[in-house]
């Protein structure tokens, strides 16, 4: 039995009439998957095809951000390498939309509200980032500027770097941030060193560091909560 292609389902159930006449937040994530690729392959359709991408993502469109183009098109009959620059490309636009959402002056009262400001910028990454976030003395943020990109395991950052960008905006505080593309949130012994020898460099200006935080997806680390710093 041929498979029924998108065009031969009712005009309601295709996924760019669908949009159309009830909306996109009505639509599921296989559906706005099916419009960006546009096609299947001979055995599947778009929604199908699509459904299938997501599942071998476990249905985590954090997972699926986290494929290169080359997974897409090496893993799933159908997909291409334009379609999987479609696909890379449009769950870029919705990290960066997320990024711009979080305000720059955003206050930092907890490790929660670090941790979702930190979330944007790294919790797609295959690779590990370290980012800083400067505050002024009532811990609003004054500025947030990537200090490292590394590989899988593990990157380098130079203290200096942190606090000479800190000098020169007067800021007060700082709350270092990296992610762990493993998922596993405990921190290494390379982390509680790093976190140790910038809060004793920063003590010296007059600067505190306020918490270290570890993103680990939908989940994260506070060194400030756990009473390591």
């Amino acid at each position: 039995m041929s498979k029924l292609s998108i065009k031969q389902w009712a005009e309601e159930d295709r996924p760019r009439e669908k949009l159309l006449l009830k909306g996109v937040s009505v639509l599921s994530d296989s559906e706005l998957l099916a419009i960006l690729i546009g096609s299947g392959n001979d055995k599947q359709s778009a929604v199908e095809l699509s459904r299938h991408i997501l599942s071998k993502a476990d249905n985590d469109l954090n997972k699926l951000a986290r494929m290169s183009v080359s997974d897409l098109v090496n893993n799933f009959r159908g997909i291409g390498q334009a379609k999987g620059v479609t696909l890379i490309a449009a769950l870029e636009l919705g990290r960066r939309r997320k990024s711009i959402e979080t305000p720059q002056k955003r206050k930092i009262t907890s490790s929660r509200v670090a941790y979702e400001h930190f979330y944007p910028l790294m919790s797609d990454l295959n690779h590990e980032e370290t980012w800083a976030l400067l505050t002024d003395r009532s811990n609003k943020v004054l500025s947030s500027m990537q200090v490292s990109r590394g590989g899988i395991s593990g990157t380098v950052v130079d203290i200096r770097l942190i606090l000479r960008e800190a000098l020169s905006l007067y800021a007060s505080g700082i709350i270092l941030g990296h992610n762990h593309p493993s998922g596993q949130c405990r921190p290494s012994p390379q982390d509680t060193h790093l976190t140790r020898k910038l809060k004793e460099a920063a003590q010296w200006m007059d600067i505190s560091l306020l918490d270290h935080i570890i993103v680990c997806g939908d989940s994260y680390f506070s060194f400030a909560d756990e009473g390591i710093i």
